[in-house]
């Protein structure tokens, strides 16, 4: 049966005597006299697996930017297990539990693979400035556990062996790995992921899928995630709320969606343009 209410939630039957991640209730966004995104409503479960999808300037990524408070919200409400989100700036609403990829890859590729993947563990470093500075015990202990941490993950994705490797050495798939393995070790309970499969060849996109699911078997955390190739999102969201000028016209498992009429006409009638 297709959700003829957007607002509506739509969860996993698994998660469904459990507290939500994520509860977005009435989000929106105006920029001067244009509005981004209007009564944004979306729930997603403690370990769901969701799209969001939309034509070109639906206003997918402005939702991410709100979610992650690199925009705060003009109205409405984000709540992150349960916690209003209203005063976090980024940094806090990392540390809460959602960290995010990005639609172009941001590595630091001057850096090795390992040292990428320390950083994203920074939340985790159990050690102050001066034990740092003067190299004692506790900056030693720190970083053997967060350099054991990083070996950890990425052994996940098989690209251990490339831990000494400079990031912007490595091949583009295996870019856009290590930055989800980097988001991974911020230890979210919520994992945004921008068109992760953008610019990958069918083999790859296809690794992907299967990486997205082990991701949500192994860690049992939620993923959202903005994607176009309808494949990926087809093959492995549980759920899809689909969003066009900046309002939700649908929400639904992905064979409702499929054969929605509200959908195939906003996709039909979509004109080119990047991503709002």
């Amino acid at each position: 049966m297709v959700n003829n209410d957007p607002k509506a939630p739509l969860l996993p039957e698994r998660d469904k005597e459990r507290n939500p991640v994520l509860e977005c209730v009435g989000l929106g966004i105006d920029f001067g006299g244009l509005t981004a995104v209007d009564d944004f409503n979306i729930t997603i479960g403690a370990t769901e697996i969701c799209g969001l999808i939309g034509p070109n300037g639906a206003g997918k990524t402005t939702v991410f930017n709100l979610l992650t408070k690199v925009y705060q919200p003009t109205r409405g409400s984000i709540y992150l297990d349960g916690k209003d989100t209203k005063h976090m700036n980024t940094v806090r609403a990392n540390k809460a539990g959602i960290a995010r990829t990005f639609q172009n890859i941001r590595l630091f590729k001057g850096l090795t693979v390992m040292e990428n993947v320390l950083i994203g563990l920074h939340n985790e470093m159990d050690y102050r400035l001066g034990g740092a500075l003067f190299r004692l015990p506790n900056y030693w202990k720190a970083e053997r556990i967060a350099r054991e941490r990083a070996l950890e993950l990425l052994s996940i994705f098989d690209m251990q062996d490339f831990a000494e490797h400079k990031s912007g050495s490595l091949p583009y798939g295996s870019q856009r790995r290590l930055e989800i393995v980097r988001a991974l070790a911020t230890n979210p309970t919520l994992l945004l992921l921008d068109e992760p499969a953008a610019g990958m060849n069918p083999a790859e996109t296809d690794d992907l899928m299967s990486n997205i699911k082990k991701i949500q078997e192994t860690f049992q955390i939620a993923i959202l995630l903005i994607e176009h190739d309808m494949s990926l999102v087809m093959g492995v969201c549980e759920g899809i709320a689909v969003l066009n000028y900046g309002k939700l016209i649908a929400k639904g498992t992905p064979a409702e969606i499929q054969n929605n009429p509200k959908v195939i006409e906003a996709y039909l009638g979509a004109g080119g343009g990047d991503d709002a």
